[in-house]
């Protein structure tokens, strides 16, 4: 009797969170739709390709960012893993939505929810939109593992039908039902899971947006690239950027390049029609995102990083001293490296 009773209380909470495993399994089924039913995203030759998207999340991801960087310099890994991401958020999201192996699932949602928050949660132009969808699914998933599903559920319909798959022990972790957890302990692990989802919360939107304490910032809404490394070998300025904050969904427009010397004086300029005509050869990609000349300038997508050459006779001649390298966006941001010339 007492069993029965505590059955009908998981089917009862089951029941309860009936809205959320709909919702949250339409959010992950419905990035397998857009990238494969209404769109191939997954073609690296189309501009939507989801593998750049994945790059744009390089530049500030939190512990996970060696791993970004490794698939978004092996595109054949990358596509690989896209394509396997993709087929796995079907999966999970329609059988969260069905209600099938529910707890399995869960931990799929989990999962899945904590690659985003880790991979883009400082993502969000106008509001910390990856954030509070990664933080969401993390407590989503917690929550529909502990409560698996109810009446309206495939997992539900096979144990009233007495399936001799419901019959197993593993199925309470895999399925829904009682969890086979003593009664006294069950409510430690809730309060200590949920305490661990808040403090990832207020950390993450801590490390992530300065929204605990401090200054707010938003890494997405002004582009900025980091220059390095220039050097200068004969008549060759040779330098590396790369683009670490700003929307991902637009580039940052390169409208000049300069080089002066320690007086400010212009050594050379690259005007917008200059950089709108750069040699190709002259743009060496690391990743996926590439830099590439544009109609009216140079464009940088955000997590993009290259070396850029630029061969002009003059650089030869000149003098020892420190020399400065100034990018120039189309907002009027630049950004400055130096480099000294000893012969």
């Amino acid at each position: 009797m007492q069993n029965k009773e505590l059955l009908q209380s998981y089917h009862m909470a089951g029941l309860f969170t009936l809205t959320l495993r709909l919702v949250v399994g339409w959010t992950y089924f419905s990035a397998f739709w857009r990238r494969l039913i209404l769109e191939n995203k997954l073609d690296p030759d189309t501009a939507g390709y989801i593998g750049e998207k994945f790059n744009h999340f390089l530049p500030n991801a939190l512990g996970i960012k060696p791993i970004i960087e490794y698939l978004v310099t092996t595109p054949d890994a990358l596509w690989w893993a896209m394509a396997v991401f993709t087929i796995v958020e079907a999966i999970v999201g329609l059988f969260i939505m069905l209600g099938l192996f529910t707890r399995l699932m869960s931990i799929g949602v989990f999962s899945l929810a904590m690659g985003i928050l880790l991979g883009s949660g400082w993502l969000g132009t106008t509001c910390l939109d990856e954030w509070q969808i990664g933080v969401l699914g993390v407590a989503s998933g917690f929550t529909i593992f502990l409560s698996g599903s109810g009446k309206y559920s495939l997992d539900y319909f096979l144990q009233t039908k007495n399936y001799k798959i419901t019959k197993h022990p593993i199925f309470s972790w895999l399925g829904s039902g009682v969890l086979p957890i003593r009664f006294t302990i069950l409510p430690k692990i809730v309060f200590g899971g949920a305490l661990a989802i808040l403090a990832l919360t207020l950390y993450t939107n801590q490390y992530f947006h300065g929204g605990v304490w401090g200054t707010l910032h938003n890494k997405s809404v002004k582009p900025k690239i980091e220059i390095t490394n220039s050097t200068l070998n004969q008549d060759v300025l040779s330098f590396q950027i790369f683009r670490v904050e700003g929307a991902d969904v637009y580039g940052s427009f390169l409208i000049g390049i300069k080089i002066v010397d320690g007086n400010e004086n212009t050594i050379l300029e690259l005007d917008q029609k200059a950089l709108a005509n750069f040699p190709k050869e002259n743009i060496k990609n690391r990743y996926v995102a590439q830099i590439k000349s544009g109609k009216h300038s140079m464009i940088i997508p955000l997590g993009a990083k290259a070396n850029l050459e630029i061969r002009e006779e003059k650089l030869a001649h000149l003098s020892n001293g420190s020399y400065k390298v100034i990018l120039t966006d189309i907002s009027g941001v630049t950004w400055t490296d130096t480099f000294e010339i000893n012969k």
